[in-house]
């Protein structure tokens, strides 16, 4: 393998993970932003009260995008799979 194309493999995993993790990452900052802003408006200042609505609203996340973030992950490494003897040989 050369250098480039070990950085070039590199770059794809990293894009992977963006474009996986980028749903549910979105969702809980989208949350706790909104709980925050709550907890301004009514001036309660208890730390336990973000974590229940970031909780149920990853959880959701998962359950909608679950299937799709599976699906991409298994057809990424269907392709790394497939493509070592390339990259050995």
């Amino acid at each position: 393998m050369t250098p480039e194309s070990v950085l070039a493999f590199g770059r794809v995993a990293m894009e992977m993970m963006l474009t996986v993790c980028t749903p549910v990452l979105g969702v809980a900052l989208i949350t706790g932003l909104a709980v925050s802003l709550f907890q301004a408006a009514t001036q309660i200042n208890e730390a336990t009260l973000s974590f229940l609505p970031k909780l149920l609203a990853v959880l959701a996340t998962l359950a909608i995008a679950g299937p799709w973030m599976i699906s991409v992950l298994v057809d990424w490494m269907r392709q790394v799979l497939i493509s070592i003897p390339a990259a050995v040989g």
